[in-house]
């Protein structure tokens, strides 16, 4: 059984898990002038076009520096509420049942926004999004590697009242001389409060293979969010397929900080065996959605049908869905080759 459908909207459909996805990273300029509008607060560019002129990035660095003051005119509850709303609608349209948001409590504290605003937002979009879209969604708490192991204990308490709406906590933002290890108290006791761990080793950092070599073998994450660098050890390697782990990888945000989009690291992974999954990170500043990103490394890397399937599955069986949920998502994935013509490998 073949049928008509073209690679970007087999792609587009296919049923998949977001993994790597930063809810603040979704502000589009056009949501942006709203909010700023809603809160009195005037903004130095003046046009969508001027907005989107800022995103020059050539590294981390440059990304953060535009990054952060963006989330100025995020304030209330509402405004939270709005962002990842818009976030869920647009995934949903791209074949996302289910997705692990990332947030960012420390950007919006650290300027006097009350944490119950972010989380409560957040929150009822989720909740909202299982009645209205059919899209599950929980909530990764990220803590800001940039600023001390102190204040990250100290947020950590903060999001205790709301532990049942977190399903786990993780580490970004600027990784340099900002280690795993700085972490480690930290993650050992939101390891003892029930969160599940993952943390960004982002790609071809100063020391991003010891870094990943510290998330596996002190801080033993259950997820490394982007990774790739981990080739450079196939000692690594080996560790991760043994453990099951997955891999969050983003192909399009790669593009914008290095040379290509480590297509190569992502597809030799998947080869291995390895749980590498395909997500958007940023994708109001990098130009595309988890679906945009399936279909970009597809023509770059000459995957076929049955590797996105494969990409697919890596996705829920990454997640950190119960397994009877994840197997149901897994049988869906299965279901939607099959009315595809695409065969599973057994």
């Amino acid at each position: 059984m073949t049928d008509d459908v073209g690679l970007a909207e087999f792609a587009l459909g296919l049923p998949k898990a977001e993994l790597h996805l930063h809810l603040e990273g979704t502000l589009e300029p056009e949501l942006k002038f709203e909010l700023a509008a809603r809160n009195g607060i005037e903004l130095a560019e003046k046009t969508v076009a001027e907005v989107r002129a800022t995103y020059d990035f050539t590294d981390l660095t440059s990304f953060l520096a535009v990054y952060y003051p963006a989330m100025g005119v995020l304030q209330t509850a509402d405004d939270f509420h709005d962002l990842a709303w818009a976030y869920l609608q647009k995934a949903a349209s791209q074949g996302v049942v289910h997705v692990e948001m990332f947030f960012d409590p420390q950007a919006h504290t650290s300027r006097g926004v009350p944490f119950e605003n972010v989380i409560g937002g957040y929150r009822r979009a989720a909740v909202r999004a299982e009645t209205e879209l059919g899209v599950s969604a929980e909530l990764i708490l990220c803590f800001l590697r940039d600023f001390s192991a102190e204040h990250a204990m100290s947020t950590l308490m903060e999001a205790l009242p709301y532990r049942r709406w977190i399903v786990g906590v993780g580490l970004d933002s600027d990784e340099r001389d900002n280690p795993p290890s700085k972490f480690a108290d930290v993650f050992a006791r939101a390891r003892a409060e029930g969160f599940l761990l993952t943390m960004h080793c982002d790609i071809d950092q100063p020391g991003s293979i010891e870094h990943i070599r510290q998330v596996l073998t002190e801080i033993e994450v259950d997820r490394i969010d982007h990774g790739t660098n981990i080739v450079e050890s196939p000692e690594l390697v080996a560790l991760v397929k043994e453990r099951g782990l997955g891999l969050t990888c983003c192909p399009v945000s790669n593009s914008f900080v290095t040379e290509q989009m480590k297509s190569d690291e992502i597809v030799g992974l998947m080869r291995e065996g390895v749980a590498v999954t395909v997500n958007s990170d940023d994708p109001a500043y990098f130009g595309g959605y988890v679906g945009d990103n399936y279909v970009a490394l597809a023509e770059h890397a000459g995957l076929s049908r049955a590797d996105l399937v494969q990409l697919a599955i890596n996705s829920f069986q990454a997640s950190w869905l119960t397994p009877a949920r994840r197997a149901a998502y897994v049988a869906q994935v299965a279901d939607y080759a099959a009315s595809h013509g695409v065969a599973l490998e057994v």
